[in-house]
């Protein structure tokens, strides 16, 4: 139970018998704590560099059975040494006056009738996540939910032939020791070590300056994903009442990746961490991932008492996969921003691995990480606003805009929502647009009330949900109008590359039609 930090302000450190912010440990605690990191660290290395280490002993013969009684001696006393480590940290604690506090307060937690009390206590204090108490349990989907993203939906069903069976094999083998790591970096437990003191930083920040509130909440599948919420419901300002909840890409953390754009517009936050990142236990695989955003949602809903009408989900990057989830989960949120997302990783893989490569990766993703945003993307009719970056590295080939996978993304969402509006010429002219960055004020908006009066006529009309079958009278310049207009409304550029923070003049209300009920907006 690694004690971190204090994160609240003087008056709760004066209240609490505490003259810190940052916990600083005595002699004996450092220096238990200084031999226990360095085994740990040496044991990170040492497991992602197995395959040298077990080649290099290998070829020096130390694999053989006269050496097992040495190999057997070394063991031992690396033991021998962590456990001693152990004991001296331990007996440096129970000297701490303020981790004796921190454990007071932990122990409070064990009794229901002091509930309050206790997490009030535990939220005075920053420490190992993994020895916070679960303040919510998630429920299952519904058996129509589970259906709709099931895993199996998604993947090459071909008929199994022995033949691949080897590429199969190395399929998982790859995704399950390299792969998902390279996927999702933050997983790698050397980064999140270095990372270490910029996350207890930014979280204490989160804590201090928004008054934020760290809960543990527990998925179907037993992980517990570590989340922070600000609640700015009071504040005065209408986007109070919204709640944004951030999903961060493959190397991001709440603690210092896109909550602040939000928050600088007064939204109510709700942050949390990939299953495997920093607090939230468990491992990114796109299952463990779809458990760990629709329990947040659930518990934005259930514990933090907003309506799903008063949601945002916002996704940066890989982020946006877990968006575009629950928002297949939860198709009533009052929509999807999605900043620097791509449409499909396979292709964002295979560009990156050998082609020699190329069938392997193809069976690693499709059957283990399938993160298509293509399938997700249709299931969802709510309003969604798709945002790219002009210079974005790690989405584009070279750097060429017109490579951008956000690119193929749009396109198939407004290919699927207006079918008839973007065909072969409609669709070959946004690619010609896309092609370059768009600067929205270079476009004539003198036809936007006329584009818009169709669309309003319409849903009247038929209806409001997707495909939309408008547009099968119209002509060519019109569907062109259409198009254009389309664009703008879903899709915006902004000049940057891949993790710039994204600035609080790009984070809209996604655009809708204005109809409700059969009734159009005035």
């Amino acid at each position: 139970m690694g004690f971190l930090s204090f994160v609240f302000g003087p008056k709760l450190f004066e209240e609490y018998g505490l003259d810190k912010k940052l916990y600083e440990p005595g002699g004996l605690e450092r220096f238990g704590d200084q031999i226990l990191s360095t085994l740990s660290l040496m044991w990170n290395i040492s497991y992602y560099t197995s395959p040298l280490i077990v080649t290099f002993l290998y070829k020096r013969g130390y694999l053989v059975a006269d050496y097992i009684s040495s190999f057997a001696k070394f063991t031992t006393s690396i033991g021998i040494i962590v456990v001693i480590s152990l004991c001296i940290r331990g007996f440096g604690r129970t000297q701490s006056k303020s981790y004796v506090k921190m454990i007071k307060a932990i122990e409070l937690n064990k009794f229901p009738a002091s509930e309050h009390e206790a997490k009030q206590a535990i939220r005075k204090f920053d420490f190992d996540f993994r020895s916070w108490p679960i303040d919510f349990v998630a429920g299952a989907q519904t058996d129509e939910k589970k259906k709709l993203d099931s895993p199996a939906s998604s993947r090459d069903m071909r008929q199994f032939r022995f033949s691949a069976l080897p590429c199969k094999i190395a399929a998982y083998v790859a995704i399950h020791t390299f792969g998902i790591r390279m996927i999702y970096p933050g997983y790698i437990k050397i980064l999140q070590y270095y990372m270490h003191a910029f996350l207890v930083d930014g979280r204490a920040k989160l804590v201090e300056e928004h008054n934020g509130i760290r809960n543990k909440v527990k998925t179907v599948d037993a992980n517990e994903i570590d989340t922070i919420f600000i609640d700015n419901r009071r504040n005065g300002n209408a986007n109070g009442d919204t709640l944004v909840i951030c999903s961060e890409g493959n190397a991001a953390f709440y603690e210092v990746g896109i909550m602040s754009t939000p928050l600088g517009l007064k939204y109510s936050v709700l942050g949390w961490n990939h299953p495997g990142f920093a607090g939230s236990s468990g491992a990114p695989y796109p299952d463990q991932d779809k458990n760990a955003i629709d329990a947040v949602v659930q518990f934005a809903i259930n514990r933090l008492g907003f309506a799903v009408e008063d949601i945002i989900l916002h996704g940066w990057s890989i982020g946006g996969v877990s968006a575009l989830w629950a928002s297949n989960l939860y198709p009533d949120v009052k929509g999807v921003i999605l900043d620097a997302t791509f449409d499909d990783v396979l292709y964002l893989a295979q560009s990156r691995m050998p082609e020699s490569l190329s069938n392997i990766v193809r069976l690693a993703i499709r059957d283990y990480c399938n993160l298509n945003n293509v399938e997700s993307i249709q299931n969802y009719n709510g309003p969604i606003l798709l945002i790219r970056r002009t210079d974005d590295e790690i989405l584009s080939e070279d750097g060429r805009i017109d490579t951008n996978r956000g690119n193929y993304l749009v396109l198939t969402l407004l290919k699927y929502r207006y079918p008839l509006i973007f065909k072969t010429g409609q669709l070959a002219r946004i690619k010609r647009i896309l092609a370059r960055p768009i600067d929205l004020k270079n476009f004539s908006t003198i036809n936007d009330d006329l584009c818009m009066s169709r669309l309003i006529t319409y849903a009247s009309d038929q209806g409001k949900s997707f495909p939309m079958q408008i547009g099968e009278d119209y002509a060519e310049d019109t569907r062109d109008q259409m198009a254009e207009f389309l664009l703008r409304k879903h899709f915006r550029d902004y000049k940057s590359t891949h993790c710039t923070p994204l600035p609080g003049d790009y984070f809209d209300i996604p655009w809708d039609i204005p109809i409700e009920n059969g009734f159009v907006f005035t």
